[in-house]
């Protein structure tokens, strides 16, 4: 497995890059844990992390800071028409642009097109670029087992569509490389995110989640954007919990994490729907809602459980 290497120890990106206090759990500040220096923010690993940092705190912990590395999943099910130009794209932008070691993992859910060949051919011609096989179907099974194999510090996945504008990828995985956040999350609903969707998914999306508030009293605004990112050791203790295997392990994940005190952090994007989906809305929407009701069952029977901290 070769990690594509960062070509410089740290790199630096302006505060501006990170979504401000219009988002949720965003400190207006970098913590006092991180190194800044000057006005800058720093992709370089904090040796130490505070005490409040529980279970995701700290990627680089030890006496030497280090350079953390990110693994990005893609998870596909026949995917033939624009699995290629996807992965092209983001290929070149992780290496023009991502200062730290990465790996893209292409994880092939059972496709029955010709997915699984073009995955391997990329794999084969581009550093950087592994693949995942699974013969059984299912969105959430590729990521939990992609995500529970990864040696990367942090693991992170995005749609093959590439919906979620590439720009907002170094903001979505700062609060996890500075300790102040164990997951990170994709928002279209926050003041400042830029969509462009049809008015029926608008109005699904945002009913989904206002029944997700309602029901919950959680303070992520959107579990369904397909752009997420979590730190290696959240990772290991919240996806054995998550039962789903399909389009709700999200909501099943976020919900988990925000029901144990893990710290969630949002960003807004940019966001353009994709009009050639595989989605199947009314499917989608039916097992979310049963979804729903069973993790509201098991809340109820379960007290919630903090977050551990780390040793």
């Amino acid at each position: 497995m070769t990690r594509s290497a960062a070509t410089t120890p740290t790199t630096l990106f302006p505060p501006a890059d990170l979504p401000d206090s219009r988002g949720v759990s965003v400190l207006p500040s970098p913590p006092a844990a991180v190194p800044s220096p000057g006005p800058m923010w720093t992709l370089q690993v904090a040796s130490e992390a505070s005490a409040d940092q529980r279970a995701g705190s700290a990627v680089g912990r030890g006496h030497a800071a280090r350079l953390a590395s990110v693994d990005v999943v893609i998870p596909v099910y026949n995917e033939e028409a624009q699995l290629e130009s996807s992965i092209l794209k983001l290929q070149a932008y992780l290496t023009d642009h991502l200062p730290i070691p990465w790996l893209i993992v292409i994880a092939d859910n059972a496709s029955t097109d010709a997915t699984w060949e073009i995955a391997q051919a990329l794999s084969d011609l581009l550093p950087g670029v592994i693949t995942l096989h699974l013969d059984q179907k299912g969105r959430g099974l590729a990521l939990r087992t992609a995500w529970l194999a990864s040696e990367a510090d942090v693991v992170s996945y995005m749609d093959v569509d590439l919906s979620t504008n590439l720009r907002c990828f170094l903001p979505l995985l700062a609060p996890l490389l500075s300790g102040h956040s164990e997951l990170a999350i994709g928002s279209r609903l926050l003041p400042g995110s830029r969509i462009r969707r049809q008015p029926r998914r608008e109005i699904l999306s945002r009913g989904y989640n206002a029944l997700v508030h309602l029901t919950f009293r959680v303070g992520f605004s959107d579990a369904q954007c397909g752009f997420k990112a979590m730190t290696r050791s959240a990772a290991q203790r919240l996806l054995p919990l998550v039962r789903d295997e399909s389009w709700f392990f999200d909501t099943e994940l976020l919900l988990l994490a925000d029901r144990l005190g893990y710290r969630i952090f949002e960003v807004p994007v940019d966001w353009i729907e994709d009009l050639d989906s595989r989605v199947d809305i009314p499917r989608t929407a039916l097992e979310d809602l049963r979804g729903l009701w069973r993790v509201r069952r098991q809340s109820s029977a379960h007290p919630p459980t903090p977050a551990e901290e780390e040793p």
